[in-house]
């Protein structure tokens, strides 16, 4: 478990895409449409964010020009649901999960969005120069990250895989990376999963086995069809994606389980003076139950965390 950071109040953690049927998780987004033949999904219809409120004490955190501005700019991966994608094409409103909770904090300080669509692996980069403020992509809490990033937590996603379904390789659940061995694995460019499989590409070597391949893809469409095609044994996501994916049927996958939890927070260039304005927004929308609306909107409630924290370290898996 992680250490409360300074000034946080400590308190449990609970227990937390590919876009309909044929794209993957927010954690490396794609184009946010969906592969040839796969139908559209409409945006669940209830709207809790709506009935969010300015807190002067809240906004009173934020440094002076940014209130008197009165906006902030996101730069934002928009992938899949639950997290971001387009449930009506590109060309009309995003929706998900990360949508509405950066809507909620930004109308908790008074502030008026200014959303970019970004490519996931451009928008940290993007932080340093000041092209946004803030960015939103479900972005994992990373001891790397941390060197060049600030991070508010606003929920506990991580790590899973998925199979085609019938393929009962691996079991029914993945814990360790050995029990990849011999096999490719496919996943999304600049994400934490990448990040993960090159820097214990030795686990199987250190046994005596032969490495896991890893593949990796742009678009999230293109991992899923990669597995459904067999040119890959596996996918890495994120854990609520996978779990959205699976529970539709024509996407063949079977969900094998939780591999590594992660902190998944709002992103600012280090030493940004907004974190502390952001960690008391989201503790206000936990505290008033805004936050939990949210989740359960997009079926995400078990990923809820009790209250935001700046800077949390990294957990680090075992194998």
């Amino acid at each position: 478990m992680n250490l409360p950071a300074p000034g946080t109040r400590p308190r449990r953690v609970a227990a937390w895409v590919l876009a309909p049927l044929l794209t993957l998780s927010a954690c490396g987004t794609g184009d946010g449409t969906a592969a040839a033949g796969a139908p559209a999904s409409a945006a669940p219809s209830q709207d809790p964010v709506a009935a969010v409120r300015r807190v002067d004490s809240v906004a009173a955190l934020l440094p002076a020009e940014v209130r008197e501005a009165g906006t902030v700019r996101i730069g934002s991966a928009i992938g899949s649901p639950p997290g971001a994608y387009y449930p009506d094409g590109p060309d009309k409103a995003p929706a998900g999960q990360d949508i509405d909770l950066a809507d909620a904090v930004a109308k908790v300080l008074g502030l008026k969005v200014e959303r970019q669509d970004a490519s996931f692996e451009t928008i940290l980069p993007a932080l340093g120069s000041g092209k946004y403020d803030v960015g939103t992509g479900n972005f994992g809490v990373t001891a790397e990250r941390l060197r060049t990033i600030d991070f508010v937590t606003y929920i506990n996603d991580g790590q899973g895989f998925a199979v085609r379904e019938g393929d009962t390789t691996l079991g029914t659940k993945v814990t360790r990376l050995t029990q990849l061995c011999g096999l490719t694995i496919g996943t999304g460019a600049g994400t934490t999963f990448e990040a993960t499989l090159t820097a214990r590409r030795g686990v199987c070597a250190a046994e005596g086995r032969k490495p896991y391949e890893v593949k990796v893809y742009s678009e999230n469409a293109a991992t899923l069809t990669a597995l459904q095609q067999g040119r890959i044994d596996v996918i890495m996501s994120t854990i609520n994606g996978l779990r959205h994916q699976a529970a539709r049927p024509a996407s063949r996958t079977t969900f094998l389980g939780e591999y590594h939890r992660l902190d998944v927070g709002f992103a600012f260039k280090k030493g940004s003076p907004l974190t502390r304005a952001f960690q008391a927004a989201v503790d206000h929308l936990i505290d008033n139950g805004t936050y939990a609306r949210i989740l359960a909107k997009w079926g995400t409630t078990a990923s809820a965390i009790d209250a935001s924290r700046i800077n949390p370290p990294e957990h680090t898996p075992e194998s």
